[in-house]
């Protein structure tokens, strides 16, 4: 199973994922409600997945994953993401993002994206 940091703003959205993860076996090692704290724990846990949410205070999850990227380049990270943000999610993908969820999360296309990107 995957050591997992979410990064989400909205607490709700992050012990959702957290207990869907939890529950299917995986490990989350942190949370982050804003992309200056995602980098930080990205640096500190370099876990196997990170989910990101594009929309986030202090540093966007886009410019966050760009900043992660930069050092880590074998980063894995799953942009999760209203379907309004089309044009961010493609920025995200262009920028290192590794697979993407549109909300509402399912608990089925968050365990196949985590298969998905933990098989590349």
């Amino acid at each position: 199973m995957a050591r997992i940091l979410i990064a989400d703003d909205s607490t709700v959205m992050r012990r959702s994922l957290n207990m869907l993860l939890t529950r299917a076996g995986h490990e989350i090692v942190g949370e982050a409600s804003n992309g200056e704290q995602a980098f930080t724990l990205y640096a500190q846990h370099k876990p196997d997945i990170v989910t990101m949410d594009i929309s986030m205070p202090l540093l966007s999850g886009s410019d966050a994953i760009c900043k992660i990227v930069e050092k880590y380049p074998d980063a894995r990270i799953i942009v999760i993401s209203a379907l309004d943000q089309k044009k961010l999610i493609l920025q995200s993908l262009k920028n290192g993002a590794k697979h993407f969820i549109i909300k509402p999360v399912t608990e089925e296309k968050l365990l196949q994206s985590i298969q998905a990107v933990l098989s590349e």
